[in-house]
């Protein structure tokens, strides 16, 4: 079953357009955006607009890490609410193909489940 995004401190306010810029950064390994594949664990924005993302990969080898780091600085940088951009790499909980969505499933051609 996919897991979202845990959204904390003002983050939650701002779900739709957070998540909306962030699905323009693409895992280019497998051609899906970094939200619908699930790397993304938790976003939390501060009163002083510092927003944390917590992100993983695929793998610890995965080639477009550094692609996805410039463009999530690339997308949120710009946002009026957000002031700077703080990314953490976690590897627990390891990624799993559970966290894809379901739109991410019918996407990649894999059986989207319940």
């Amino acid at each position: 079953m996919e897991k979202g995004i845990m959204y904390t401190g003002l983050a939650s306010q701002y779900k739709e357009e957070l998540e909306e810029k962030l699905m323009n950064v693409m895992d280019t390994e497998i051609g899906l955006d970094i939200v619908n594949l699930g790397l993304i664990y938790g976003i939390d924005l501060d009163d002083e607009g510092v927003c944390n993302i917590r992100l993983t990969f695929t793998g610890a080898g995965c080639s477009c890490s550094e692609h996805i780091l410039k463009g999530v600085h690339e997308q949120l940088d710009p946002l009026g609410f957000i002031t700077e951009v703080k990314i953490k790499i976690v590897w627990s909980p390891a990624w799993v193909l559970d966290r894809i969505t379901r739109y991410g499933r019918i996407s990649l051609g894999i059986n989207p489940g319940r």
